[in-house]
């Protein structure tokens, strides 16, 4: 499949990531994956945690803030499939770029 990321992703750190922080899957949506990606957007990323793995809100906005940094210092959005709104998930999950799997 070919990627449509506009954006060089290191994926040897994202992977890193992810295991120090228990995340299951990591994935890409919205404009990382549009043509109207530029200098100033945001990185829409999409986590799902391995079970049992409780993140609150200031957890979370820190591994924002972590994921920002393997990002060049790019703004980071970090959301849950369960925090995102009912009227835009199902389309948000279909068209998601996976970068992480836990094996």
């Amino acid at each position: 499949m070919k990627t449509k990321l506009r954006l060089s992703i290191p994926h040897e750190k994202i992977a890193a990531f992810c295991q120090k922080h228990n995340i299951r899957s990591l994935a890409f949506f919205g404009s990382i994956l549009r043509e109207d990606f530029n200098v100033h957007s945001d990185v829409d990323v999409l986590v799902e945690f391995v079970p049992g793995t409780t993140v609150g809100f200031f957890k979370l906005y820190d591994l924002e803030e972590e994921l920002s940094q393997v990002l060049g210092g790019r703004k980071v959005d970090m959301n849950t499939p369960k925090s995102l709104s009912k009227y835009f998930r199902d389309k948000i999950l279909l068209e998601a770029e996976v970068q992480y799997v836990r094996s």
